[in-house]
């Protein structure tokens, strides 16, 4: 019976650490905090680069054996389904700036076929990227706020960033099944603004 589907999906927004999803925005909205790295081409990546943009991100390093590689190809099939669409990028932070330079980022860039228009491979302070990992992303499994620069941020997470800033999704990026899901959700938002 379709009589009963009378309101649209919707992508729920994430406001605190503990990512309870609400559907309707009101007061006390989560913005990600302004941020300026360097992507593998040298150029500086900031707020301003997705200034009206959907994008998806996450936390990488070039050297990582395990869930890494996995996630990057994950990546890769979600970016293949919005190539052609200027209003969809994607944002990769190394966890490990102090090997993965300008330089060592342009050459796995360059390995693994990754336009730096469409997608940015940062790096810059390892305090600032774990800051915007932790507290803007909320990308660990534990409370966002309780680690400091000095624990290693290793995390399979890929947030949905919309428009105006908001966390709107969470996603395993280790899943197949999950980047169908994430695929789904960046079609719902390019939607709701028209």
């Amino acid at each position: 019976m379709q009589a009963c589907k009378t309101e649209e999906a919707k992508v729920p927004y994430y406001n605190t650490p503990d990512l309870t999803p609400v559907w309707e925005q009101g007061g006390g909205k989560h913005t990600i905090a302004d941020f300026k790295f360097r992507d593998q081409e040298g150029n500086e990546v900031s707020n301003q680069t997705f200034e009206g943009k959907i994008y998806v991100t996450n936390f990488f390093f070039t050297t990582c054996p395990s869930i890494c590689p996995k996630m990057r190809k994950n990546m890769q099939t979600v970016l293949d389904e919005f190539k052609e669409d200027d209003r969809v990028l994607f944002l990769s932070h190394t966890v490990t700036p102090y090997i993965d330079s300008v330089p060592v980022l342009k050459k796995f860039a360059g390995i693994h076929g990754i336009d730096a228009n469409k997608w940015h491979l940062v790096t810059g302070s390892q305090a600032a990227i774990y800051d915007i990992a932790r507290t803007s992303y909320f990308t660990e499994e534990e409370m966002g706020f309780k680690y400091d620069s000095t624990d290693f941020l290793h995390t399979e997470r890929f947030v949905l960033v919309d428009k105006d800033k908001h966390l709107r999704g969470m996603y395993n990026g280790t899943i197949a099944l999950e980047m169908q899901r994430l695929i789904d959700d960046i079609q719902l938002l390019l939607k709701e603004e028209g």
